[in-house]
């Protein structure tokens, strides 16, 4: 139960209730902030970390691998795949402005995407397609962004390789400090340690339920947790579990870059002189349908193989730490951003591309409240 201080103190007389302190939480609190200067923001959240894939995530500062974008067009329009590039590439703009490049330790050091042997017919149709999907996206870049280029990293078993200039790179930990800090500096509770089991919306006011024996009740409510969503929601997301594993430091590694493999089902990059690789969803969709953060024998096999002999064949190295983190999927890419009631908003379903669109997802939600 709560004190007469802790009620009267964090939990009475709150505006904006927020569930989720990950990069669309705290994007949403900054721009209520913004927006209502002298109101109440509460940010709550699970874990003792933000607990779905904020601090989770490989640090990709990307916008889609050029066959992760001819797949898209399986199911999507041009128009939509346009906006979709469009919107990651404004998100990414905007993490950039709103933390500096420094503070969130940003390196644009281009995105590669290996196609292996088995992936011939392939890499032959992004060849093919190249160009079409370069002047698609030309009115957002001014360039082109794609091209053919050699394996000069030494991956064995490949066919080829498809370079994008523009794609970059963060430090995960560091982008998510800063966001938590900017938070605090704007007068923002964050709270963690509180799951949200329920909520009720009565006409002037949302009631709250916790999982701490204790109920509270805010003016509106925004849920921004993403793949947690389906708890609280009925809408077309659900989680999709990213496994990840890291080495130690390897000696003289000389990989520099993000990497695609697999229509970007697999990821890799060099942080720290660690090689760190995630991926492997395809394996098991079903099975990685969970909020569960645990790693499986399958998933960690495969990353182990893809590492030791197509990545860095013959050189010696050691996995220092594995991982998962909870993504938000759904049928369509785009993310949901809408009133679930006049009181009630929500801005989930992100689909893995919780870095290039969590700020601007943020920004989107809190603008819903009038």
């Amino acid at each position: 139960m709560l004190s007469y201080w802790e009620k009267k103190e964090w939990f009475s007389d709150i505006d904006f209730t927020i569930i989720g302190s990950g990069i669309v939480g705290l994007n949403a609190a900054l721009r209520l902030r913004e927006r209502f200067p002298l109101k109440k923001v509460l940010v709550v959240e699970r874990g003792i970390l933000p607990n779905g894939a904020s601090t989770k995530n490989a640090g990709f500062a990307c916008f889609g691998s050029l066959s992760e974008i001819l797949d898209d067009l399986n199911t999507h329009t041009e128009e939509e795949v346009y906006n979709l590039v469009e919107k990651r590439w404004k998100g990414l703009s905007l993490l950039r402005k709103t933390l500096g490049d420094n503070a969130i330790g940003f390196e644009q050091n281009g995105g590669y995407e290996v196609f292996t042997k088995e992936e011939k017919d392939l890499l032959q149709k992004c060849i093919d397609h190249k160009n079409a999907i370069n002047n698609l996206l030309k009115p957002i870049f001014r360039k082109d962004v794609f091209k053919q280029i050699e394996n000069s990293f030494g991956f064995r078993s490949t066919e080829g390789i498809i370079y994008n200039h523009f794609e970059g790179q963060i430090d995960t930990g560091k982008m998510m400090h800063q966001l938590l800090q900017k938070a605090f500096k704007e007068n923002i509770q964050i709270i963690n340690g509180i799951e949200i089991t329920d909520f009720s919306d009565f006409e002037n006011e949302v009631k709250i339920e916790t999982n701490h024996n204790f109920a509270f009740k805010t003016k509106y409510l925004l849920i921004t947790t993403n793949g947690f969503a389906k708890q609280l929601l009925e809408e077309n997301v659900q989680p999709a579990r990213a496994q990840v594993l890291i080495t130690k430091p390897i000696k003289g590694l000389k990989i520099k870059g993000t990497f695609h493999l697999d229509k970007g089902y697999y990821y890799f990059r060099n942080i720290n002189n660690r090689i760190l690789l995630g991926g492997g969803r395809n394996l098991a969709f079903q099975e990685e349908t969970t909020v569960e953060m645990n790693t499986t024998e399958l998933i960690q096999d495969k990353l182990e193989a893809l590492l030791k002999q197509v990545i860095l064949p013959g050189t010696p190295l050691e996995i220092d730490q594995r991982w998962s983190g909870i993504m938000g999927v759904g049928k369509q890419k785009k993310a949901i951003v809408k009133p679930i009631s006049d009181r009630v908003y929500c801005g989930v379903r992100l689909g893995g591309m919780g870095v290039a669109i969590g700020s601007l997802v943020g920004q989107e939600v809190a603008d819903l409240v009038y």
